[in-house]
């Protein structure tokens, strides 16, 4: 296929900056380069951010970025870079940071104009075409004519950019008390939506991290409100248009404040977390629905998102081709009621109610997103029919319209693999092997972890942040550091290969090394080794995806439980204590930083299993939902301390130990979880 135009972005492996290569807009790559290029033509830097899956940023490209008019006013005035958020996530958390300055918001695609050493002075998310021209021909014209108004306000943002990413290092706090995470937790659940789920407003996120801590502590605390919460949360999303009944799978957020509809896109980070949080929610609770949703978000990664060497990649758009031959979003998932009647025949009647093929379900233009209201017992009692035929019944239709959904235009992949992103899932993984015990989740748990090892770790023992046809490219971030860790040291927990712990440990001490900032006493998000920027980040709220300093300083702790390694419980404790001054005024941005505070403030232990029916043992334990246990077993000896001179000829013994101090060896998984007291 010919192009009238070809940019610099041709010879990227983003396929977000490959979407771009034949704009008539000359982009170019984040590079030392283009910055060099822009300083000497002393031309203002146009930063669009975006990612593969954004409806957005194809909708301003297709209104902007196609259009010969905008470019040529971009290029005449700008050097314009594309930038891959999800590549280069430490250029896109200054500019979200600096457009939330400006503007008190902020999304995706991401506008900046910055000055050619990269100070931001404007920025904006989606612009329509002549507001774009309009705006660019002013802000050029300002900058050459009235250039130390624009280098003044430069400034005053630079220094508000770093301003709003201090940390002060508190060494003579004492940790947050149980009580004050307890009014944390209460001034946030005035936000909660008690009858759907998630928080009391549109559109809803279904925030993982802030569900698995709240399991966590409604656990604790016996809390049933808080556990009825979080359950309610759980089925609804689960009977949710946001959950892909027919593929599996979760989209990232739904537009409206049921679950309904989504916005389709698929991301690997939120399936990898949820297959984590409902596993954890099963172990808890035994509800069946939770086990359904982990084994069919299972087999769609395993389907859709994953490489033949056992990486994972990113995700999948929102936008496919419709019958018209239009992208359009949500085209691949929606219904018409024809289209079911067809298919499934006598059994339409049964799905239409079960997937409320009605008014409930209705999204627009005559499609429906399926959306479920009732569990199975009720739709089986108004059929009069019995539960298990119901089930039957509706996997046989799902099937059906697997099949039809199939032969549709499918939605784009992003295919690059993002070692952060594989690092949730594969502890998504490690999850649900844990507490359900299929062998095939642990095989890939496996698979994945050698990818890696052989396609993402390099020769220093570092990490490389990304990987595509082959090539990894991007030194690794902190983010990548602290997931791959966290995970390792879940495999570990359900393998007993210390190999897995050593790794872990590795990764954490090279954090210690180049990225530790003494000042804050928290992880710069970028080594030391990384070209500076406008500001070295220091990455604190919990989001979507959990901070990786929160994830940092648990993986810590819990290392400093499993190794007998006392610095490195120092080094989190301390950590906490200079972030939890955020905690009761906006609780659901620490939550992962709260977990921690839990593993504190309750009571914590390190468990040992040493004989030759260790991994039975285990199992024994992991049908139970244990949230406050790092677990080390052997079958008769090891160099870790905790395992040493335990051995006993004949049995396998557990060990309860808190703070290295043990109680009386124990043979029955009953006994042990009498003596785990919360």
């Amino acid at each position: 296929m010919t192009h009238a135009y070809t940019n610099s972005l041709i010879h990227e492996t983003s396929p977000y900056l490959l979407q771009h290569a034949h704009n008539p807009v000359d982009w170019r790559a984040w590079n030392p380069e283009s910055l060099k290029t822009a300083q000497k033509e002393n031309k203002l830097l146009l930063i669009s951010i975006g990612y593969a899956a954004c409806h957005w940023c194809h909708v301003m490209e297709h209104e902007c970025f196609e259009d010969e008019e905008v470019a040529e006013v971009m290029n005449q005035n700008f050097i314009n870079i594309k930038v891959d958020r999800e590549e280069r996530p430490d250029i896109d958390q200054i500019y979200m940071d600096a457009l939330q300055i400006m503007t008190g918001s902020g999304g995706w695609p991401l506008n900046i104009v910055a000055l050619p050493d990269g100070r931001p002075f404007w920025g904006a998310t989606f612009v329509k075409k002549d507001n774009w021209i309009k705006v660019l021909e002013q802000l050029s014209d300002l900058y050459q004519k009235n250039p130390s108004k624009v280098l003044e306000y430069a400034q005053n943002l630079a220094e508000g950019l770093q301003a709003i990413n201090l940390v002060e290092n508190k060494p003579d706090l004492n940790i947050i008390t149980s009580k004050d995470l307890g009014e944390g937790v209460k001034q946030w659940s005035q936000f909660f939506d008690k009858k759907m789920g998630g928080y009391r407003r549109a559109p809803k996120f279904m925030m993982p991290v802030n569900l698995n801590f709240l399991l966590h502590y409604g656990t604790v605390r016996d809390d049933k409100d808080i556990l009825d919460y979080v359950h309610t949360s759980l089925t609804k999303m689960a009977w949710g248009g946001i959950f892909d009944h027919v593929g599996g799978g979760f989209s990232r957020y739904s537009v409206d404040a049921k679950w309904h509809v989504p916005h389709f896109e698929k991301m690997l980070y939120d399936n990898g977390q949820l297959v984590s949080l409902y596993t954890k929610a099963y172990a808890s609770s035994k509800n069946e629905l939770y086990k359904s949703v982990v084994e069919r978000t299972v087999q769609f990664v395993e389907k859709e998102l994953m490489s033949e060497n056992f990486g994972f990649y990113s995700s999948l758009d929102a936008d496919s081709i419709n019958e018209s031959g239009s992208l359009e979003e949500g085209a691949y998932y929606v219904w018409q009621e024809d289209e079911l009647k067809s298919v499934l025949g006598k059994d339409f009647a049964l799905f239409k109610d079960c997937f409320n093929i009605n008014g409930y379900g209705h999204w627009e233009h005559g499609n429906y997103v399926l959306i479920r209201d009732e569990p199975d017992a009720e739709i089986a009692k108004k059929h009069d029919i019995d539960l298990k035929h119901l089930k039957s019944v509706i996997a046989d239709c799902l099937q059906l319209l697997e099949k039809v959904r199939g032969k549709r235009n499918r939605p784009r992949l992003d295919d690059k693999i993002l070692t952060s992103w594989n690092g949730l899932m594969l502890k998504g993984l490690v999850d649900a092997y844990r507490y359900f015990g299929k062998r095939e989740y642990l095989d890939l748990a496996l698979k994945n972890a050698k990818f890696i090892e052989s396609e993402l770790t390099k020769e220093d023992g570092g990490l490389y942040h990304n990987h595509k046809n082959g090539t990894s490219t991007i030194n690794g971030y902190l983010e990548d550091y602290a997931s791959v860790s966290d995970a390792f040291m879940g495999l570990y927990e359900i393998t007993f290969d210390e190999k897995w712990l050593t790794r872990a440990k590795a990764l954490t001490d090279y954090c210690l090394e180049n990225f530790r900032d003494e000042e804050s006493g928290l992880f710069f998000f970028t080594s030391k080794e990384e070209p500076q920027l406008v500001r070295r980040t220091l990455e604190t709220s919990d989001n979507v995806v959990p901070a990786s300093n929160s994830i940092m300083a648990k993986n810590l702790f819990r290392l400093s439980k499993i190794l007998f390694e006392t610095n490195y419980e120092d080094i989190a404790q301390q950590m906490l204590k200079n972030i939890q001054e955020n905690f009761e005024k906006n609780a659901q941005s620490h939550a992962n930083w709260m977990q921690l505070a839990l593993y504190f403030n309750s009571p914590f232990y390190e468990v040992a299993i040493v004989g030759e029916q260790y991994q039975e043992k285990a199992k024994e334990l992991y049908t139970r939902y244990l949230p406050n246990i790092v677990l080390a077993a052997t079958k008769r000896e090891s160099k870790l301390l905790l395992l040493q001179n335990r051995f006993k000829s004949k049995e396998t013994l557990y060990y309860v130990c808190e703070q290295g101090s043990c109680k009386l060896p124990v043979l029955r998984s009953k006994e042990v979880l009498t003596q785990l007291q919360f």
